[in-house]
């Protein structure tokens, strides 16, 4: 007669379960849940480990590989027995992903991306100019470089525009802070030096962002890799709680 699977392997084959159901999409998916009988009924787990290819998370959105490991995690036992995770206390996790340039692109256009973008401002000599994207690029030509292009639309005081745009940057390292190598944009009435300057500090500001928000989770960026054609990302996040609605993301 065949051995039971011991609980850990259970936990771990509901978890993977509970999770592809949630996915609009996923190739491969592999979690590693490590606990023993008495945490599991008191809601505590050692740490979770996953790996996956392929996932789909949402709209547009998609990861072409994730290795993602978390410290300890609290649960409430009672929730979950009804398929509902809720955390008693925050967990940190760290996780390694790999993006394609379709994947990114494709991002581009999904809601939670493009609220990002929107609502957006340049200080002009004190004049508040705004500028709605209207195309986004990004390609990957490897050489550690990013480089961003497309048009925006520019609402100043009594004129509104468009303005195509091309950036290059070498993104954070852990020995050195981003760096933009070239900047570029046309305008059919062309564009003044002050404005010029404004546009660079807003892509400085963006390239910086230490963290963004996705509802209750906070990420940090480690490290980033440019390779030609794909994006590797280190990530530490905090998770509060786990998203059970459509997520709201800003930006710090």
């Amino acid at each position: 007669m065949p051995d039971k699977p011991k609980l850990d392997e259970l936990l771990s084959q509901v978890a993977e379960s509970s999770i592809s159901h949630q996915l609009d999409k996923v190739e491969q998916i592999d979690i590693d849940v490590q606990t023993n009988i008495i945490k599991i009924f008191q809601g505590q787990v050692d740490k979770i480990s996953l790996a996956g290819q392929g996932l789909v998370i949402q709209e547009n959105l998609r990861v072409q590989e994730i290795e993602l490991q978390t410290d300890s995690v609290t649960i409430n036992p009672l929730s979950a027995i009804f398929g509902q995770i809720k955390l008693n206390q925050p967990v940190n996790a760290i996780a390694r992903i790999v993006l394609t340039e379709a994947d990114i692109n494709s991002a581009l256009t999904s809601e939670m991306i493009s609220g990002l973008l929107q609502n957006l401002e340049l200080n002009v000599d004190d004049e508040i100019v705004s500028f709605e994207p209207r195309h986004t690029q990004i390609l990957l030509p490897g050489d550690g470089k990013i480089e961003i292009k497309g048009n925006v639309l520019l609402k100043e005081t009594g004129d509104t525009r468009l303005l195509d745009y091309s950036v290059i940057f070498i993104p954070r390292q852990p020995s050195q802070t981003p760096m933009v190598q070239s900047f570029h944009c046309t305008g059919g009435k062309g564009i003044s030096v002050e404005l010029i300057i404004a546009c660079m500090e807003k892509v400085k500001e963006l390239i910086k962002l230490p963290y963004f928000e996705w509802d209750d989770m906070v990420f940090n960026l480690k490290e980033m890799e440019v390779q030609k054609g794909n994006l590797l990302v280190v990530v530490e996040a905090h998770v509060r709680q786990i998203p059970s609605t459509s997520p709201v993301v800003s930006a710090a």
